[in-house]
């Protein structure tokens, strides 16, 4: 039986902590889950403007943003190519920055220490990794950026994408194991969606109880604060699998229906934020 007392953080994102992206629609992968299509939704100020872009938003009363985008070459989001803005944005406003950024590395921790957290997708098997991602890369490069931010002294918020093999659900249990190992205070569920235009787009949506199930073992497992992410399935299948999610006790839920939110008050107390769900 879930907590009663626990509160239900519900966070909605959009109103105040845009998403930005510095490469605009572009980056070098064509992943399978995803084919550029997640670009297309986010806010591309001008690659010498997002300084005033930030300045803007905290002038208009915003909390923060995402800063995202597509992957270059190397394989990372090039936010490090903004590290003065990233730290002026940091000195002048009281934006929140939450940053994706890839397959960063040691080059990267001047500017990593000015953002407040770190979302990073993670896979817990290579051939997941090769199929969906299509890059040369292992779990063991996924630990490596963990390492190196956990030992920086970052905050990083470890995101797992249930069904990401193509609708099938089993490495996420693995993924867990091997991220409770780590200091991390947020861990973020996401679901595939299968997405039109994109190789997954006719794979069937997980089920919304084999999804439950990795829920529920993250939260016995995990100790520390677990949230649901903004990407998952939408309609009716939303509505049962976030009643089912705050039932098993996570911590935090974005972007749930009007439904939920509403029954969710008669079972926890609930507090709404106008935040990305790592905050």
């Amino acid at each position: 039986m879930v907590n009663e007392k626990k509160k239900l953080k519900v966070y909605v994102p959009g109103i105040k902590f845009p998403s930005i992206s510095v490469t605009g629609n572009a980056c070098a992968l064509n992943c399978a889950h995803c084919g550029r299509h997640y670009l297309e939704g986010m806010r591309k100020p001008e690659r010498g403007e997002i300084l005033n872009y930030c300045l803007k938003l905290a002038e208009e009363g915003y909390n923060g943003c995402l800063l995202s985008g597509g992957m270059d070459g190397r394989l990372k989001v090039p936010l490090d190519f903004y590290a003065d803005e990233i730290r002026e944005i940091k000195r002048r406003t009281n934006l929140k920055l939450n940053a994706h950024v890839g397959f960063i590395d040691e080059s990267d921790l001047e500017w990593v220490k000015y953002v407040d957290a770190v979302s990073l997708d993670f896979v817990g098997d290579d051939d997941v990794i090769k199929r969906v991602y299509k890059i040369d890369k292992t779990v063991d490069d996924y630990l490596r950026i963990l390492d190196l931010l956990t030992e920086a002294g970052v905050r990083i918020a470890p995101h797992i994408t249930i069904g990401l093999d193509f609708g099938k659900i089993w490495w996420e249990y693995r993924a867990i194991d091997l991220l409770v190992q780590y200091p991390i205070d947020v861990l973020v569920l996401d679901v595939l969606i299968p997405t039109k235009g994109t190789e997954m787009e006719n794979v069937p949506k997980p089920s919304v109880e084999e999804s439950l199930k990795v829920v529920k073992y993250a939260r016995e497992e995990f100790d520390g604060e677990l949230s649901i992410g903004c990407m998952r399935p939408l309609g009716r299948w939303r509505l049962e699998f976030d009643k089912g999610a705050v039932v098993a006790g996570v911590d935090r839920l974005t972007n749930p229906p009007r439904k939920v939110i509403e029954w969710a008050k008669t079972v926890r107390d609930v507090e709404i934020i106008y935040e990305c769900c790592v905050m």
